[in-house]
């Protein structure tokens, strides 16, 4: 049997890590994209980050980033995978010497075998639909743009939420799902009650 991962991105406060954590979600997302609306400083990032227990990974996103910002965050906040939103290349993203995961945004006459291949590093692929800005948008992408074969694993995003992520994971099969605005009662709220029932959709649509 298998078992999809889940990641919920764009926690803001504290009650929402502490929902996501209870609930059994195996990552959470911190955003430090400022003119994103799920944006944390760092200080925030580092209080938040301080409630998550072991063996729950604390990811970091950032869009085309200076070096010396993604430096300053992993300074100040234990991030474990790096997620990287933006139009970085291969060389952008290895430099900073942790696991990091590239997410490409999905429209027809994107080839992601060879997006695939020009970030040989990646740990993984995050697909999510290509819209206004950078990640967030609810909105879903077409599955079927989804090659065969991709050489990595897939983490599924855009648009997901409790009530298609079931769906979502018997078409597609992938690695890990990723939901922001799906499990939000407003931009950076989240809402302990969709959390929950996004997971047990995943649970359910696992066997």
């Amino acid at each position: 049997m298998a078992r999809t991962r889940i990641k919920i991105c764009g926690l803001t406060r504290a009650e929402d890590v502490r929902s996501a954590v209870e609930a059994g979600a195996d990552a959470i997302g911190l955003v430090f994209y400022p003119p994103s609306p799920r944006f944390v400083s760092f200080e925030t990032a580092a209080e938040l980050a301080a409630l998550v227990p072991p063996f729950v990974t604390i990811v970091g996103l950032f869009v085309n980033p200076a070096p010396a910002f993604v430096a300053e965050a992993l300074r100040r906040v234990p991030l474990q995978l790096l997620q990287f939103h933006g139009d970085e290349d291969e060389r952008e993203c290895v430099r900073h010497g942790r696991p990091w995961v590239k997410a490409a945004r999905v429209r027809p006459g994107v080839d992601l075998v060879e997006f695939s291949a020009c970030h040989p590093g990646a740990s993984g692929l995050l697909l999510d639909a290509f819209v206004e800005g950078y990640g967030g948008g609810g909105k879903v992408f077409d599955w079927t743009l989804i090659p065969a074969g991709l050489d990595k694993p897939l983490i599924l995003s855009g648009g997901l939420d409790p009530d298609n992520v079931g769906e979502a994971i018997r078409r597609v099969r992938p690695w890990a799902v990723d939901v922001s605005s799906g499990v939000e009662s407003g931009k950076g709220i989240k809402d302990a009650a969709r959390i929950a029932a996004f997971i047990a959709g995943v649970r359910h649509a696992d066997g």
